[in-house]
């Protein structure tokens, strides 16, 4: 713990030099533009299209959880404990730490290797997601999360690289009485987690901070892991509808093991075991970070509103990989950037119309080494280079009401992504630098037309691009950058609908194709074998449908149902001189559905029952290697009594309630056969939580 505040102290006073930039929050809707009578009612608003946006007004598929299904009961270890509700959405691997949780949305992100890729992540505006578009999750505390928004489907016209889905996640500002709040928690398999967050408001601020410390032994053999989180924010009103947001965090997690992926005989024969190269290589890593943004909101007039933002991250990394040479891998990252929004809200000849124009400005500077893994102690150097990655991104995007029911929205969006390596390593005889540059543009068109507040059906046409990494862009047979390989795009056609009949009764429905084309796979180098390089030599297609409800029965009653139909298949796909042409992408089952049903009682009761199911899913390129389906049942329980100015609450759950035997995780196109990362039999959790409202200053 000291060493996560001396650290984060140390680096907040830098903070200040990070690029500006600039995300802007919608005008207020004219009260002409509106509809009839029942559309002025309250309806949902989200943030994901980077601005404040009524949903009726998003011409695609947005899904949104709120407080309440992310933290009350949950364990909170995972995103995907409140994110399978969503549908689209397919993630996998909450319980190896090591690995980060990997996460699909419409198949993007379903064949890296391990962490996330081509999915964008935010964090209360600051991207989690790096300029070549690898991100993580792991800083992200969930007690002190307040809402999460997917956007699904190709997004760069406003996010740029890697953004065939967005997850915009916002953490908790303070509440109006100021409160502190601890809550211990204990569970199966060594799990323990003890939470200590606060708010409130004083005068123009409003401040909110957490702090959480993480224990688990695991249920597989050498899978323990331990971190410490701290998350702050302040936001101050600078009035006349001007303000500024700070946000600060950090993690420190000096022990994530990985006990590696097993083979279906292994899974037989014993399920908890961790793969014996795992033990042997003492695989894991260790994470210490910290980071910090500033977002500025300026109000300009009464139709201009200005938001920059600015923000720094700090990442220390070292992993041990199962393997001898190289196997040991330490970096150093600086990850500075910055931006702005302009809004410009106001009528055009009649017309309503909204006008966005941006700028992101990134940078990620990777100080890499790797050395021999010497059954798990640190041998010679191997590698030693530094890798520099900057992005340089600006969209436009207008909104018209073309009638008082019919929007249109326009957009598009051009980056220009440099990669540059310098080799420092020079026992090889080789010089490795290079580097290159990528630039895309994005465009997007959707229609949505708002019939009434039970029914808004909309269409889009968008596109998205993913850039290789810098360690994909190796070159095979010249050192340095490859200068053949491009970025992957996809070009997403949708239809949907949303509607909020009355009642409370919330459903989306959307159906998509996308084209994908360039597919990044790898390919293997004459001279070097065992190592893999990239082309692109794939084209795709998937097809989906997604339908969302959520209906209540009765008081406090409340059903909610997601289901997900993914056909995804290779169109033209080739690598080692072997074709896969008509196969399906292996990671994403073609099926997939969650239900949940809870109960909130006046008196403070609170239970849910849910069950998610994923049907059998290919691991490989070939289609050889089926994971089996699932049906996961989890049952969570709390109560909350108020006696005067304390908050007392217990609460608890059972996950797995019929002891399911699944896999937690499924290593795509593995290596040796070793694909299945067993998921824990039925486990157990409690936490007991008091809070005290100070009252107001």
């Amino acid at each position: 713990m000291t060493h996560l505040l001396e650290r984060l102290r140390a680096r907040l006073a830098v903070a200040a030099a990070a690029s500006c930039a600039i995300a802007g929050t919608a005008a207020a809707q004219d009260e002409s533009a509106q509809l009839d009578t029942e559309l002025q009612l309250e309806e949902i608003t989200v943030t994901a299209p980077r601005v404040e946006t009524p949903l009726s007004r998003v011409p695609g598929a947005v899904g949104v959880v709120d407080q309440e299904d992310i933290q009350r009961a949950r364990q909170g270890i995972g995103l995907d404990e409140s994110l399978n509700a969503i549908p689209g959405v397919f993630m996998q691997n909450r319980y190896n730490f090591a690995q980060d949780l990997r996460v699909s949305i419409r198949g993007f992100g379903a064949r890296a290797p391990f962490g996330i890729r081509g999915v964008k992540i935010l964090v209360d505006g600051i991207p989690a997601t790096l300029p070549d578009g690898q991100a993580s999750v792991d800083a992200i505390d969930l007690d002190s999360v307040a809402a999460m928004e997917v956007l699904r489907g190709p997004s760069s016209s406003l996010y740029g690289n890697a953004s065939g889905g967005v997850i915009n996640v916002i953490t908790e500002d303070g509440a109006t009485t100021p409160y502190i709040e601890a809550e211990p928690s204990f569970g199966s398999y060594g799990f323990s987690k003890h939470t200590l967050k606060g708010g409130g408001e004083a005068g123009p601020a409003n401040y909110f901070g957490s702090l959480s410390r993480l224990d688990y032994d695991g249920y597989r053999d050498h899978s323990a892991t331990e971190s410490t989180k701290l998350n702050t924010k302040l936001e101050y009103d600078l009035g006349g509808g001007d303000s500024v947001t700070a946000v600060v965090g950090a993690v420190d997690s000096p022990q994530a093991q990985d006990p590696g992926a097993l083979t279906e005989a292994q899974v037989d024969q014993d399920r908890e075991q961790a793969a014996p190269g795992n033990l042997q290589f003492d695989g894991g890593e260790e994470v210490d970070e910290q980071r910090a943004g500033v977002v500025y909101r300026n109000r300009l007039g009464r139709h201009h509103t200005l938001r920059l933002r600015g923000y720094s991250v700090w990442r220390d990394f070292s992993n041990r990989l199962p393997f001898t040479s190289g196997g040991m891998v330490q970096f150093d990252r600086l990850f500075v950037g910055g931006g702005a929004l302009y809004t410009y809200d106001a009528p055009v000849a009649d017309f309503g119309n909204r006008v966005l124009l941006g700028l992101d400005l990134e940078r990620q500077e990777d100080d890499r080494q790797r050395y021999d893994n010497l059954n798990g102690t640190q041998g010679p150097l191997v590698f030693d280079q530094v890798e520099t990655v900057s992005n340089t991104g600006v969209f436009a995007q207008n909104e018209t009401d073309l009638t008082d029911r019919l929007l249109l929205t326009v957009g598009a969006r051009y980056d220009r992504v440099n990669f540059d390596v310098d080799d420092n390593y020079f026992d090889d005889g080789e010089d490795n630098s290079g580097d290159r540059t990528l630039s895309e543009v994005s465009p997007k068109v959707g229609l949505t037309y708002r019939v009434n507040r039970a029914f808004t059906p909309y269409a889009n046409v968008s596109r998205s691009f993913e850039t290789p990494t810098t360690t994909e862009l190796a070159s095979c047979d010249a050192g340095g950058l490859s200068e053949s390989l491009d970025a992957q795009t996809a070009t997403n056609y949708e239809l949907g609908a949303t509607g909020q009949p009355g009642g409370g009764l919330f459903y989306s429905v959307a159906v998509f194709t996308i084209d994908g084309a360039d597919e990044i796979v790898p390919e293997g180098c004459p001279g070097q074998p065992g190592r893999d390089f990239f082309v692109n030599a794939g084209k795709t297609r998937r097809n989906g449908v997604e339908i969302g409800l959520e209906a209540p029965l009765a008081e406090g009653l409340l059903a909610q149902f997601a289901y997900t139909y993914s056909e995804f298949e290779f169109d033209s796909f080739s690598t080692g001189g072997e074709s896969f042409d008509g196969n399906a992408i292996p990671g994403v089952p073609e099926h997939s559905a969650y239900a949940q049903l809870s109960y909130r009682h006046r008196s403070g009761a609170f239970a849910a029952a849910e069950a998610q199911y994923a049907g059998d899913f290919y691991a490989d390129n070939a289609n050889t290697v089926t994971a089996d389906s699932y049906t996961v049942a989890n049952i969570r329980a709390g109560w909350t009594r108020y006696i005067g100015r304390w908050d007392i609450a217990v609460e608890g759950g059972v996950n797995n309630v019929f002891n399911e035997l699944y896999n937690g995780n499924v290593r795509i196109n593995a290596f040796g056969g070793r694909y299945f990362e067993p998921a824990p039999e039925r486990n157990y959790y409690a936490a007991i939580s008091a809070r005290y409202n100070f009252g107001e200053f």
